[in-house]
This record gives C-alpha cells, sequence and structure tokens, in this order.
C-alpha cells in the first residue's frame, strides 16, 4: 500500500482544484497513482455536476463575439448571480460566444463545437466547469446573424465586462455604405431593440397569431360602445394600426430622436453613409427570459448545510 503523503494530496489539489479530504481519498482509492486519481475525481465531479444539473439555473451571462459583418449572442445560464461573478465563468461565456461564431448559431452546433482552451466539446467544457465550481450550468439560447454587405451591430446592456452583460442585442444592416457610419447607426438601433423589444422589423412580419389576438380583444372592446358594426370596424382598423406602429422596429418612435422613426432615423443615416440601409435581421437575448424561477428558503437552505 503506497503512502499517501500530504505533498501528494497538495499536489492534486493544485491539479484539479478538488477538495483536500476529496484528493486524499482520491490516491487512497487508486494507490497513490495520480492519474487514476484524476481520473476519480473527475467520475466524482461529473457525477456531483449530474446530480446538479436537474436544479433551476436561470442566473448567468449573456455573451456577444462579432467579426463585422457576422455576430452571434449566446445565454449561458448559472443558478446564481454570484457565479456569474466568478471570473472562470466569465471566461467560460466568452469563450462559448467565440467558439458559436465559427458554427450556424444553433444550440446543437455550438454545444457539440470543440472548446479550444479544453478540446473538449462545449458540453464537455461546461460540465466540467459544473464539477469545479459548484453549480448547474447550461448553454440555453443563442442567435446569428450575418450580411455579405454591410454590419452587424450589437449591444450589450448591463455589462458584466468585455462582450458579457445581461440583455443582448444584434442588429443586421445590409449597405454597401460607409462601415462606421453603418455601425454607428446599428448600435443607436441596437439599443433602441433593447429598450422597446419590438415584436418584428415590419408590421408585415409581426406574428399573425399574436396580430388576430389583438384584433379580437379590440373588436370585444368597441362593441361594449354599443356603436354600429360598420363603425366598430373602423374603431379596430384604427387601433390595429397603433398596435403595429408600436411593436414594429422601423414604425417605433426611436429612443435616440424621438421625433423620427427608427426607419426615418436610417433613412437619414443613408445620406451620411453614401447608400441605402436596410435592416435584414435582429435578436434579442434577456438573460433568464422565460424561465420560472424556483422560490428558496434560504434559512433553510444555510440550516440544512449546518446539519451536514
Amino acid at each position: 500500500m503506497t503512502e499517501i503523503t500530504a505533498a501528494m494530496v497538495k499536489q492534486l489539489r493544485e491539479m484539479t482544484g478538488a477538495g483536500m479530504m476529496d484528493c486524499k481519498k482520491a490516491l487512497a482509492e487508486n494507490n497513490g497513482d495520480m492519474e487514476a486519481s484524476i481520473d476519480w475525481l473527475r467520475a466524482k465531479g461529473i457525477s456531483k455536476a449530474d446530480k446538479k444539473s436537474g436544479r433551476t439555473a436561470a442566473e448567468g451571462l449573456i455573451g456577444i463575439a462579432g467579426a463585422g459583418h457576422k455576430a452571434v449572442v449566446v445565454e449561458v445560464n448559472s443558478e446564481t448571480d454570484f457565479v456569474a461573478r466568478n471570473d472562470s465563468f466569465q471566461d467560460i461565456v466568452r469563450g462559448v460566444a467565440n467558439v458559436a461564431l465559427g458554427t450556424d448559431g444553433s444550440v446543437d452546433a455550438i454545444a457539440a463545437a470543440t472548446y479550444p482552451a479544453t478540446g473538449k466539446s462545449v458540453t464537455d467544457t461546461i460540465k466540467d466547469a459544473i464539477a469545479t465550481i459548484g453549480e448547474n450550468m447550461a448553454l440555453r439560447r443563442a442567435a446569428l446573424l450575418e450580411v455579405e454587405h454591410g454590419v452587424v451591430a450589437t449591444y450589450i446592456h448591463n455589462a458584466a465586462g468585455d462582450g458579457i452583460g445581461k440583455l443582448g442585442v444584434l442588429v443586421a444592416l445590409k449597405s454597401v455604405g460607409d462601415k462606421a457610419v453603418l455601425t454607428s447607426i446599428g448600435r443607436q438601433v441596437a439599443m433602441h431593440i433593447a429598450a422597446t423589444n419590438p415584436l418584428a422589423i415590419r408590421a408585415e412580419e409581426v406574428d399573425q397569431a399574436v396580430a388576430e389576438r389583438e384584433r379580437a380583444i379590440f373588436i370585444e372592446q368597441a362593441r361594449e360602445s354599443g356603436k354600429p358594426d360598420a363603425i366598430i370596424e373602423k374603431m379596430v382598423d384604427g387601433r390595429m394600426r397603433k398596435f403595429f406602429e408600436e411593436v414594429a422596429l422601423l414604425s417605433q418612435a426611436f429612443v435616440v430622436n424621438p421625433d423620427l422613426t427608427v426607419g426615418a432615423a436610417i433613412k437619414e443615416a443613408e445620406k451620411e453613409a453614401g447608400a441605402a440601409i436596410e435592416v435584414v435581421g435582429m435578436a434579442r437575448l434577456l438573460l433568464g427570459e422565460g424561465i420560472e424561477k424556483e422560490e428558496s428558503d434560504f434559512a433553510a437552505e444555510v440550516a440544512a448545510v449546518a446539519k451536514g
């Protein structure tokens, strides 16, 4: 039986980041074999990570990576905001965004892509990080926009660092105009999208199901007036025009200059850019959007930990 020394425990701890007692047990279980002990700890860590995978990960960060004509936004979740402030986690989010830039932007493609720093897939890299950091994490969503001619402008709101934050926006502008002008107006439009969350770029692109629900509500409200059907129809048409103005990007009042619509502001920018500008895509990811967070009793959790 190989003697397990303090130096061996220290070396294994430095190599794996695992706790001292776990390292000592790993060495004892593997007769002091360092490589086998690393594998043993990794297996144990993955086992712990799998147990954690059932816990709600609604915090985390949005990451953005761009290359002029192409950009991607990703959402990587963690269980707590504390972990989201962890440098290692932030590096992972940036790394995943950079990896995503070389894929088609789908979650499946990003998850299967190789993460350069580890040589493993993004999925396995995140799983290893779960074991090290001790919280469930997940790549939840992603969006990629690309134009042959023009720029994909980006904006991060509530930035936690370079390229990471709580809300990320991409805007694809198709144009052969001046790149600096396109980038400037694109960033302003991205900031506008962050603030207003439009449903579509143009009125005709608003989801028909959403529009029909609004129309049905307007009809019911108008009928309460007791007016004839012909008048009700005109009232509803007027309210629907107003609805589309409020939810379609190009018809919204521009937050940077409310005297102009977004569409009019882009037309103004065309003069400086020296060419027509067309908004051909947008993406907006707000951290945790749509996730039902679990309510927890923090005092009870602390008491449970104290009891071992």
